[in-house]
C-alpha cells in the first residue's frame, strides 16, 4: 500500500551502514516507525529531511504482509533552527517528546496529538518568552485530548459551578473535582485542594492552544500556584496514565 502523509520526525537512528530507521508522528496514524533505505547517503530522496523535529511530507510504502513501512521520498516542509541552537528550548522540546513517546498515540487520537505537538514546536521556535511550566502544561493537555480530560467547571457530586468557589478538591483516585460543600462527604483515596488560580490555569490550558498559554492564566500563577499545579498534574498522570518522571525518562508504574 502506497500513501503520503505530512509528519513530524521524533527520532532517527542507524539501521545498517547506509540505512536509517525513522520514528515520526502522523496526524492520521499516530506514532509510527519506518525504514529509509539508503537514507544515510541519499542526497535526492531525503535531502535535508531526516532531522529531529522536522515537518516532512513523506511518501511511504507498506511491504507485503504489512511487516514494516519503507520511506520512498521526503520533502521538507519546515525545520526549526532556533530550537536546535538554544539548549533551553531544545531541553523543553525533548521533555515534551519523551512524554509523547511514553504516552503513545493511536490512530484515533493522532490528529489532536499532532496538532498539539506541532503548535508546541512552533511556540518553542518563535515565542520570545517561554513559560517555565510549558512541558507540564503539555502533559496535561495531551492527556486531556487523549480521553483523560478533567471536568473543571462543575462539582462531580452536586453539579455546582466551581467558578463560584475560591477552591475545589480533586479526588485524585477517581479523577473528580468536588466543591467545598461536597468535599467533606468524600471518603478514601488521595485528594488535593486546588485554589482558584490553579483551576483557572488548568482550564485555560485545556481549552486554548499552547500559543496562548504565555499570555493567559497559566503565566499568571504565583509560585505557590505553580507548585500546586505541578503536584496535581504529576499525581493525576501517575494515577490515571501510569507514567512518572524517572531521572531522564518517563517510566511506567
Amino acid at each position: 500500500m502506497d500513501f503520503s502523509d505530512r509528519v513530524i520526525i521524533l527520532r532517527v537512528g542507524k539501521f545498517r551502514e547506509a540505512d536509517l530507521w525513522v520514528r515520526f508522528l502522523s496526524p492520521s496514524r499516530g506514532i509510527l516507525s519506518a525504514f529509509a533505505f539508503g537514507g544515510a547517503r541519499s542526497r535526492r530522496r531525503f535531502s535535508g529531511c531526516l532531522d529531529l523535529f522536522n515537518d516532512v511530507l513523506f511518501s511511504m510504502k507498506s511491504t507485503r504482509g504489512g511487516l514494516y513501512l519503507a520511506l520512498q521520498e521526503g520533502v521538507l516542509m519546515n525545520g526549526p533552527r532556533r530550537l536546535r541552537q538554544d539548549w533551553k528550548r531544545l531541553g523543553l522540546a525533548m521533555n515534551c517528546l519523551k512524554f509523547l513517546e511514553a504516552f503513545g498515540v493511536s490512530p484515533d487520537g493522532a490528529a489532536p496529538a499532532h496538532a498539539l505537538f506541532s503548535d508546541m514546536l512552533r511556540v518553542l521556535e518563535e515565542q520570545e518568552a517561554l513559560p517555565e511550566q510549558l512541558p507540564l502544561w503539555f502533559r496535561f493537555r495531551l492527556a486531556s485530548d487523549q480521553g483523560y480530560a478533567l471536568e473543571l467547571h462543575h462539582c462531580a457530586r452536586c453539579g455546582a459551578d466551581l467558578r463560584g468557589f475560591s477552591s475545589a478538591t480533586l479526588a485524585v483516585t477517581e479523577g473528580h473535582l468536588h466543591c467545598p460543600d461536597c468535599a467533606p462527604l468524600h471518603r478514601g483515596g488521595f485528594s488535593l485542594v486546588l485554589r482558584r488560580e490553579t483551576l483557572d490555569a488548568l482550564a485555560f490550558v485545556q481549552e486554548n492552544p499552547s500559543s496562548l498559554w504565555h499570555a493567559g492564566a497559566p503565566a499568571q500563577l504565583s509560585p505557590a500556584g505553580r507548585r500546586e499545579s505541578a503536584r496535581m498534574i504529576d499525581s493525576f498522570i501517575q494515577r490515571h496514565i501510569g507514567l512518572y518522571w524517572d531521572t531522564k525518562r518517563f517510566s511506567r508504574t
